[in-house]
């Protein structure tokens, strides 16, 4: 079965998958990234600011097979009632 790797990148630091993961395919890598994030969507904070995911999909020689990007940019907005 061939191994794929899900390298995750928070926009300031990257987790490298050492280890990966033996899937039947690319489209079972591709399902698992997004399962992976979906659990960071999750997790997000509600705090105002912008927080950006990125979460490449590695096969065994190394080439980027898949890309996903999720941002989250939250800002207050002043509201008067007219």
């Amino acid at each position: 079965m061939p191994r794929f790797f899900i390298d995750l990148h928070d926009g300031t630091e990257v987790a490298h998958d050492k280890d990966g993961y033996e899937l039947p395919d690319l489209d079972a890598a591709r399902a698992q990234a997004l399962r992976i994030m979906i659990r960071i969507a999750q997790g997000l904070s509600d705090s105002p600011g912008r927080q950006d995911y990125v979460a490449a999909v590695r096969d065994a020689e190394g080439a980027v097979r898949w890309r996903f990007r999720m941002s989250l940019d939250t800002d207050p907005v002043e509201w008067t009632r007219s």
